[in-house]
C-alpha cells in the first residue's frame, strides 16, 4: 500500500465551527491530500460484454466536501483543521471505482455519466459516511460507507443493490496518518464494489430489458 501523496500547500482559511480539540479558526498553512487509489484486479472477477457508466455519487452536503471528517465522540462530527482534501469525497469515490474497473481489462467500455455515453448498466452510488471516527478507541478508524444500486438503462431496473463498509484505523493520531488509512478503506471499498459490478451485470436473467 503506498502513503497518501501530499500534493501542496495552500495558504487560505479553512472556516470551521466549533472544533475544540482540532484548534480554533485561524488563517493557516493548509495541506491537501490526495488519496492515490490503485486497485489491482483480482483473478475471480468476471469479465463482462456489456457496458457501464457511473453517475456522479449523491452524498450530505457535510460529506461532499473537500474537508476531513473526523467523529470524536459519538453525536458530533468535526472537521480536521489545516488539512483538506484534493477532491470532494464523492469525486474521489467515482474516479477509484471507474479507474479500477477500466483498468480491470474485464469490461469493454466505462464512462461517467456526464460524458454523454449510452452505456447498457448504469452504476448509482450515495456515500453515506466518509469520516474518521474514534468510536471509543485511541486512534480513529477511517470509515467508508457507499450505498450502490446497479440499473439496467434499457428497463430502468435495479438488478442489484447493496451497501458496503470498510474501516481501517490509523496508527496514530497524526492527520497524515489518518489521511493513510482513509486511502486504505477507499481502495477496500473500491475493490468491493468493483469486482460486485461485474457479478451482478453477468448475473441479470434479463440483460435486454
Amino acid at each position: 500500500m503506498k502513503p497518501l501523496r501530499l500534493f501542496f500547500a495552500l495558504p487560505f482559511a479553512l472556516a470551521l465551527a466549533g472544533c475544540s480539540i482540532l484548534g480554533s479558526e485561524q488563517r493557516d498553512p493548509v495541506t491537501i491530500f490526495a488519496p492515490d487509489v490503485r486497485v489491482q484486479a483480482r483473478p475471480e472477477w468476471p469479465a463482462a460484454a456489456w457496458t457501464l457508466i457511473i453517475a456522479k455519487p449523491t452524498a450530505a452536503r457535510v460529506i461532499d466536501s473537500p474537508r476531513i471528517s473526523v467523529r470524536p465522540t459519538p453525536g458530533e462530527l468535526q472537521v480536521y483543521r489545516g488539512v483538506s482534501w484534493a477532491l470532494p469525497a464523492t469525486d474521489m469515490l467515482q474516479d477509484a471505482v471507474q479507474r479500477t474497473l477500466e483498468d480491470s481489462g474485464r469490461i469493454p467500455a466505462v464512462a461517467s455519466a456526464d460524458a454523454g455515453i449510452l452505456g447498457d448498466y448504469k452504476l448509482v452510488m450515495d456515500l453515506r459516511r466518509f469520516e474518521a471516527d474514534y468510536a471509543g478507541s485511541a486512534q480513529p478508524s477511517a470509515v467508508v460507507e457507499v450505498n450502490a444500486k446497479l440499473v439496467n438503462n434499457r428497463g430502468q431496473r435495479v438488478v442489484a443493490s447493496r451497501t458496503f463498509l470498510q474501516q481501517k484505523q490509523a496508527t496514530s493520531v497524526d492527520v497524515a496518518q489518518v489521511a493513510t488509512a482513509f486511502e486504505e478503506a477507499l481502495e477496500a471499498a473500491t475493490a468491493d464494489i468493483a469486482g460486485w459490478v461485474l457479478v451482478s451485470g453477468n448475473s441479470d436473467p434479463n440483460p435486454g430489458r
